[in-house]
Formats: structure tokens, sequence, C-alpha cells
């Protein structure tokens, strides 16, 4: 046996151990008027679900918080404008893109293996299946991987021809906003309360830079001191790690601290016990609509992995091209054929 087929072997023992050892695969219903198909590319890409696997295991072995940065990015796309990839694109002399915008800018990343995977998609299929399709099956694998819920990935988009910086600063939930700000953000996706709640606990996996909650630390609201609802053992961690100068700006610390690398329901464990990161994360718990939901995705890991695949399901739907003028199979994620 040669190192490729042992190394494959190996992978195909892994991946499907993992998604057979969980508690349940969350089925996607289509409704009636869904354009998108889970078996879309059966016949036309029969090894893509696998191609997508290898590539986004690929780049775990050399990067731990790969998984969490594309399932933001996922993320960060389909709620600009939909899923239609345009967060892949570069900038041309005709449109700013969304990979500069302001939420996206020294943030946002995994652009490299995206390419990666598509390069390999193009071998086997070539002009067959859209990036913004391989960014979305990529976001279920790296959860998968990450020890998170199975979900069917519908399929069939089409890649957008244009981006938006404009639209990425303006769509985008900030983790500096009040909840009801981002709350109408999500609800102006066609998304729900409940959405936002099981969405956000994507956060149980990847990190935060300082500047993201340094205020929490040390002037939060222009107090002159820290956010009261910050456990005080915490508050004297983080301090060590992001001091109050510029320099530390950009210092990284974990979304949740306990399970790191491991996609579970402790993050809103975190929360109940006032030792979220983020300002936005900590809000879920003042609200008693949303405080209800922390509760009980903080006891129940499997009610967390259900919904949170249905939420992805969800979102994977919005803005999507399928037919028509407004969309191609792009060749390249980063530019327009």
């Amino acid at each position: 046996m040669d190192h490729k087929t042992f190394y494959l072997a190996v992978f195909m023992c892994m991946v499907f151990h993992s998604v057979n050892a969980l508690p349940f695969r969350t089925h996607y219903e289509k409704p009636d008027d869904d354009p998108l198909n889970c078996n879309f590319y059966d016949k036309s890409c029969p090894n893509l679900s696998m191609i997508v696997r290898w590539g986004v295991l690929s780049a775990f072995k050399n990067d731990t918080r790969i998984g969490a940065s594309l399932l933001r990015m996922h993320f960060h796309d389909c709620f600009v404008d939909g899923c239609e990839g345009s967060i892949l694109l570069d900038d041309t002399k005709s449109f700013k893109g969304e990979k500069n915008a302001v939420p996206n800018r020294n943030s946002v990343r995994g652009y490299d293996v995206i390419e990666n995977i598509k390069a390999e998609v193009e071998k086997s299929c070539p002009s067959i299946v859209s990036c913004v399709d391989i960014l979305a099956l990529a976001a279920r694998e790296a959860v998968v991987l990450s020890g998170g819920p199975f979900w069917e990935v519908p399929l069939g988009r089409l890649d957008g021809l244009t981006a938006s910086a404009k639209s990425a600063n303006e769509q985008l939930p900030s983790p500096f906003e009040p909840l009801q700000n981002i709350t109408s953000k999500f609800v102006s996706k066609g998304l729900d309360l409940k959405d936002m709640v099981v969405l956000s606990g994507a956060h149980t996996i990847g990190f935060a830079q300082c500047f993201t909650f340094k205020r929490r630390l040390f002037n939060f609201k222009g107090s002159g001191k820290p956010d009261p609802t910050l456990d005080s053992s915490v508050l004297s961690s983080l301090r060590n790690s992001c001091p109050n100068t510029d320099k530390s700006n950009t210092k990284l610390a974990p979304l949740d601290s306990q399970t790191i690398n491991s996609f579970d329901n402790m993050y809103y464990k975190n929360l109940v016990n006032n030792t979220g990161l983020l300002e936005s994360d900590q809000a879920l718990v003042g609200d008693p609509k949303t405080a209800s939901m922390v509760k009980d995705y903080s006891v129940d890991p499997n009610l967390f992995a259900r919904d949170f695949a249905a939420s992805m399901v969800k979102i994977s739907r919005i803005g999507v091209i399928s037919s028509g003028g407004g969309g191609q199979v792009r060749k390249k994620c980063n530019s327009v054929n």
C-alpha cells in the first residue's frame, strides 16, 4: 500500500467514524419552492463531498483554527446579500469587494483552503461545481471534524458576479452592537430569534482579536471600569492576555477557553457562568427570551447540535442564485470568469 492510499484509508475511517458516532444526522427536508437539492452533483461530480472533506482535513493538519475560520467565512458570505460566494472575490476596477470590509479585513481567513479545494474539484469535474457550494460543504466538514453535527447541505447555487464592501459593513452583525440591533439584522435575512441564539453557538470554536472585547476589560461603555457582568477571574486572565495598549489589539483569545477546539455546548455554559468573551454574546443572558434558550442549550448538547444544524441549512438558503444570468460557476473563486 503506497502512502497516498494509506492516508486515504485513515482519513475515511476518521471521517465516517466521526459522522456515524454523532447522536443524529440532520435530514434536509426540501421545501416545494426550493431550487436547491442535496443530490445536485451526484451524477455530474460524484466525488465532490470526498474532495471537500479531504481538503478540509488537510487544512486541519496544519492549522487547528481553520475549522472556525471556514465556518465564519460561510456565515459572512451568506449574511451579506445572500449565499453567492461574494466574500471570495478580490477587488476589481468595478467594485470594492468584501475581503477588505471592516468586519473581514485581517480577520476572515481560509481563502486559500477554498481555492485549493476548488482546484481539486476542477480536476475531477471542470466547470461544474460553484465556489459557494464548495464553501457551504467546507463549513459543514469543519464543524464535523471539530466534533459537531452532520447535516445534509442543499446544493445547486451559482456564484455571484460582484461583491460589495459597503454591504458587508452595513449588514454583518458587530460584537459592539446592542442585542436588539443584532436581532433585527437576523430577522432581515429571514431568520428568527432562535436562529440568532443557536448560530451564536458557533463561537464554541475559534478566537477573537483583543480589540473586539477590550472595552469590557478596562472601559465598559465609557465608565472607566470593567464590564460588571464579567466574572472577576476571567477579567484578570484576559487583562494579562490583552493589556490596555494598542499593541495588544490584534492578539487572540479563545471564544471558548474551556474546550477551545471542540464543537460543543460549552459556549452556553460559559454564558450562564458570566464568562462569555464578547459583549454581544454575554448579552444573550440579559434578555429573558434569549436567556431561556441559552439555558436550554447549556444543559442539552443534543438539542444544541440539532438546532444548530437546522439553522445552518436555513442560512445556506439566503439569497441564492440558482439560474438565469445573475450567476455562474467560477473557474477560480477569487475572480469572475
